[in-house]
């Protein structure tokens, strides 16, 4: 779970505390009081860093008293040493089913009860005092603000990680919608060596096959429907290595989900032929086209029409290569990481989809 600025700069503090942690253990239990860790649901590097600096204390709490003053403190420490393995040699015994007193919360005061207060308290206030209020002295350091050295590190520490996290929220927004900004191009479709299984007829539409196809994915075989039964014979379709589009919105074919495309190569004349990966690949292999191996789209974006922009730019070679064109450049050949190529078997200048 990532944290928040805040709770970033939170943490930043406790851990640069930690080595005067004696001084500051009623600000810890009462942090505590309301959160299960000290930057609140998540357990962080500030709790066993503090952990180790006050389980010393801790262990010294033996007293009614003590117990309830610490009890918030006592309650955080036996979650740690029962769930962080190797955290302690030997866990602090804390009865937690000892009744303790009732914690007291003050009452807060209604508006004309604070201003009789106010005024009686600057009737007794010597007139010394009165004279530095008067002039915009401060006898005490405001509540809340560091005093200690070591207050004014913690202090310094997480102002610097609030900012650190706001610069990196910052960079990654400004990434995104740099991305969002470039064009269509074909690093963003993620094209995989895929292995079809086993390929039987689509039940319910004749054009169709239904191919159960591994391609790497860590949940298992995907399925995919192609309309090449007139193309192939349903045993050209077994056991054979092909070039996947893994990245299209997947769609229902008749009832049937299909994940993806087989990639083939069709001429003028309706003749339709396989793009065949590298020999040698397996399952799951990146393909890529040259200048254009970067980091694929999930699922391609229907609105950015990714797909529609660039497959009409895929060919074919005099030596049955694919490539993709692009005026002004050279083509781009379909490779793997070796750099070697896919090729079909006759087809030149075919579309490529």
């Amino acid at each position: 779970m990532s944290l928040s600025p805040e709770q970033q700069a939170h943490v930043a503090q406790w851990v640069a505390l930690a080595p005067h942690v004696a001084d500051h253990i009623a600000e810890l239990n009462e942090t505590l009081k309301t959160s299960t860790y000290i930057a609140g649901t998540v357990k962080t590097e500030a709790d066993e860093t503090v952990f180790k600096a006050v389980f010393p204390l801790a262990s010294k709490w033996t007293s009614p008293a003590d117990i309830a003053a610490h009890r918030h403190i006592l309650r955080w420490i036996d979650l740690l040493q029962n769930t962080v393995e190797g955290l302690v040699a030997e866990k602090l015994a804390i009865d937690l089913s000892i009744e303790l007193p009732r914690e007291i919360k003050e009452k807060p005061k209604k508006k004309g009860e604070e201003a009789a207060a106010a005024a009686a308290v600057a009737e007794k206030a010597p007139k010394a005092e009165q004279a530095d209020a008067s002039n915009g002295k401060k006898s005490q350091p405001p509540k809340g603000k560091p005093t200690t050295p070591e207050e004014i590190a913690a202090a310094k520490a997480a102002k610097e990680a609030k900012k650190a996290a706001k610069a990196k929220a910052n960079a990654e927004a400004q990434a995104k919608a740099a991305a969002a900004q470039v064009p269509p191009n074909p690093s963003m479709i993620d094209i995989r060596v895929g292995f079809i299984e086993k390929a039987i007829k689509h039940p319910d539409a004749d054009s169709l096959y239904v191919s159960t196809m591994q391609m790497g994915d860590e949940d298992g075989p995907r399925t995919i429907c192609s309309g090449l039964v007139k193309h192939f014979t349903l045993e050209e379709m077994q056991e054979r290595y092909v070039v996947v589009i893994a990245n299209l919105k997947p769609v229902s074919m008749r009832g049937i989900k299909s994940a993806g495309m087989v990639l083939c190569a069709a001429n003028a004349d309706g003749k339709v032929e396989f793009v065949n990966p590298p020999a040698g690949s397996k399952p799951g292999d990146k393909l890529f086209f040259e200048g254009y191996n970067g980091t694929p789209e999930k699922v391609l974006n229907s609105k950015k029409k990714i797909w529609e922009t660039c497959q009409p730019r895929f060919t074919t070679l005099e030596d049955f290569t694919v490539v993709y064109k692009e005026d002004g450049k050279p083509d781009a050949k379909l490779v793997n990481e070796k750099g070697e190529i896919c090729k079909c078997s006759t087809l030149v200048g075919a579309e490529v989809r």
